[in-house]
């Protein structure tokens, strides 16, 4: 496993990364996808694969961190992969992106109003409302849902799940 770059500053081994990949929907891709990541030392945050509008292709969406240098090398080895159609870093490009969060919080009565008064302000819709406890699912960018979430925290969050960021590049660029 290799290391990242001794001359890169810690700046430069943080950089956050969006990348969209155009694959074969075959079994075995995913696989052969995350050794590419696990074989630099890059560690995925987040990935979301769903079906692509033609049937067999499917379109994978990887968040991950790590070195812009270590990020090209492994796009350049994506692209060699013969299941991979194409491979882009929708980082700092035009692209929508949103992500959705199901957060459950432990909520008793006197501080109901609050924690409702922070979904209402994150347009957030509880899902389900228990005696003792809700449910609330929230979307929007990634960083809309860690703020949401922190403000939550003080208030009994018990369990937490996020999609994941899905991507979709601006205008006719592909994605």
């Amino acid at each position: 496993m290799a290391a990242p770059e001794p001359t890169a500053t810690p700046e430069e081994r943080s950089h956050t990364h969006t990348i969209s990949l155009y694959v074969s929907n075959k079994p075995g891709v995913l696989v052969r996808v995350a050794l590419v990541f696990a074989r630099r030392a890059y560690n995925i945050e987040s990935l979301v694969v769903s079906p692509a509008a033609q049937g067999d292709f499917s379109r994978m969406t990887i968040t991950c961190t790590g070195s812009p240098a270590t990020l090209g090398q492994i796009l350049k080895q994506l692209a060699k992969l013969v299941d991979v159609v194409h491979a882009i870093d929708h980082t700092g490009g035009a692209a929508y992106e949103t992500e959705i969060a199901l957060v459950k919080m432990r909520s008793r009565l006197d501080e109901r109003t609050q924690i409702l008064q922070i979904a209402e302000h994150y347009s957030a819709k509880v899902v389900d409302y228990g005696a003792d406890s809700l449910v609330l699912r929230v979307k929007g960018s990634s960083d809309k849902l860690d703020a949401f979430i922190e403000l939550l925290r003080p208030y009994g969050l018990q369990e937490l799940v996020r999609s994941g960021k899905i991507l979709m590049a601006r205008g006719l660029q592909a994605t």
